[in-house]
């Protein structure tokens, strides 16, 4: 027993760890929000569980909630080794998905359901089972949920001071701001809002958190 005990405590020490690895796009190289503490990983997948219970709640998606639930929470283990890898970090998908699968395994190394934890990843990883999808919506989300508090609460800096943000070497993203994006949260709408144009609720949700001030909670 004493060997299972020293496993799980093992795998809680370096999964927790993540309560103090800040997420990427909110640092200097970045978004350089300006508060003095910014989001965790772990906060990140703390809030990415409590959207998926609530649209799962309110509009009763035909998908097993338990297992997107478990998900969500296992989703980032590997950054707990390797950090948070972001799109615009010169890393291909290919090789961060390399790098964030042996991470995983590294994690999850002498639990009883590794596999099974694992094939949850992966299963992520591909996208094609309604639990995955779901659960992809809800990390993505989440993100511009995060993206958007900021902006409503004063955090984000203008466009016009990103001189450091490697975000803005993106072709993508100049074309946006020729396009006429004037905030923040502009770059983050039109960059992900694709993701979510063949779920009608995440659709209308992400338009709705366009068009509202959520520094304002409506009850």
């Amino acid at each position: 027993m004493e060997e299972q005990i020293r496993i799980v405590v093992n795998f809680y020490l370096i999964v927790t760890s993540l309560k103090y690895k800040i997420r990427s796009g909110w640092d200097k190289e970045h978004w350089n929000i300006l508060c003095e503490r910014v989001e965790s990983v772990a906060e990140h997948t703390f809030g990415t569980c409590v959207l998926a219970i609530g649209l799962n709640s309110q509009f009763n998606f035909d998908i097993d909630i338990n297992k997107v639930l478990k998900t969500l929470i296992v989703h980032e283990i590997g950054e707990a080794l390797i950090g948070d890898i972001t799109p615009f970090d010169n890393i291909s998908p290919e090789q961060k998905a390399e790098i964030e699968h042996k991470a995983v395994k590294k994690v999850l190394n002498g639990l009883y359901e590794e596999e099974e934890i694992y094939n949850l990843l992966l299963e992520f990883d591909e996208g094609k089972t309604k639990e995955a999808k779901f659960a992809y919506l809800c990390d993505k989300m989440e993100a511009d949920l995060q993206a958007k508090v900021y902006q409503d609460k004063g955090y984000q800096r203008s466009l016009d001071d990103q001189e450091e943000n490697v975000v803005f070497k993106s072709s993508k993203v100049q074309e946006m701001l020729r396009n006429g994006a004037k905030t923040p949260f502009d770059i983050w709408y039109e960059w992900d809002k694709d993701k979510f144009e063949n779920d009608p609720v995440f659709k209308e949700m992400f338009d709705y958190i366009k068009d509202n001030d959520l520094n304002i909670i409506k009850r």
